[in-house]
């Protein structure tokens, strides 16, 4: 049995070596938070998440800060629910990620995302983006669905694999209440 070189990247990638990635990180921590680059470096994970090296396709490395989120202080007086500094957010870094990557390129629709690395202080993530607008786009069969208006916004709404997940969507049965929303559920009082 002949093995691919998608399976032999998939396993370098399993265990990644610390001469593959620490000259990588060392550039990455150098340079912008939300960056372009050529092509992906995770060549089987993009394309097991829909990637194609086509017109209309673009990856977008983004660094994250990892631990805690903190909030600003309160100034004077005695304010007993802003005391706790630490603010919890529902939401995963990889889906934070795709969120500031639509942010950036706000014409562009974000179709996934996968963890590249990650050290002690940030974690960095690649974010496939397409056109929606490039006929390259609209005329393939199996992306053109991504032209509807109904998934021009799909990352804020928490559509994508890491939204959902986030949400906590992978799991279903009878003890998951968290359909419509965890605060529909809040309003009526279950």
């Amino acid at each position: 049995m002949t093995i691919g070189v998608y399976q032999y990247i998939r396993k370098a990638w399993l265990k990644p070596g610390r001469d593959m990635l620490q000259s990588r990180m060392i550039q990455w921590r150098a340079s912008e938070a939300v960056t372009e680059v050529e092509k992906p470096l995770r060549l089987d994970r993009a394309r097991a998440l829909g990637y194609k090296a086509k017109k209309g396709f673009f990856v977008v490395r983004v660094r994250i800060r990892r631990g805690g989120r903190q909030r600003t202080r309160h100034k004077h007086g005695r304010k007993s629910r802003k005391q706790h500094v630490m603010k919890i957010l529902k939401m995963n870094y990889q889906w934070v990620a795709e969120l500031r990557a639509a942010a950036k390129y706000d014409n562009l629709v974000v179709l996934n995302s996968y963890l590249l690395a990650k050290d002690g202080k940030h974690g960095f993530y690649e974010v496939i983006m397409v056109d929606p607008q490039r006929p390259e786009i609209q005329n393939d069969k199996t992306m053109n669905w991504i032209c509807d208006p109904q998934h021009a916004s799909r990352v804020q709404r928490g559509l994508t694999s890491a939204g959902k997940q986030s949400r906590g969507l992978r799991v279903k049965g009878p003890n998951r209440k968290v359909r419509p929303s965890v605060r529909a559920w809040e309003r009526m009082g279950k």
